[in-house]
């Protein structure tokens, strides 16, 4: 899954878990939507590394 189908996912899964006094299924969400936060942290250093790396070949040629 990617990092906002995470992220949705665990809400619901909170919400519901909520609903239903489920406090294992509301734990499982926000352990599924902190895991879809931390996917886009890690993608966005990707992204900066990658332009950081871009901007060194650009020096060297």
């Amino acid at each position: 899954m990617g990092e906002n189908s995470d992220k949705i996912v665990g809400r619901v899964k909170q919400a519901a878990g909520d609903l239903t006094n489920d406090d294992d299924l509301k734990k499982e969400g926000e352990s599924q939507e902190n895991a879809g936060v931390v996917k886009g942290k890690i993608d966005e250093a990707a992204d900066k590394l990658d332009g950081l790396v871009d901007k060194v070949r650009n020096k060297i040629d």
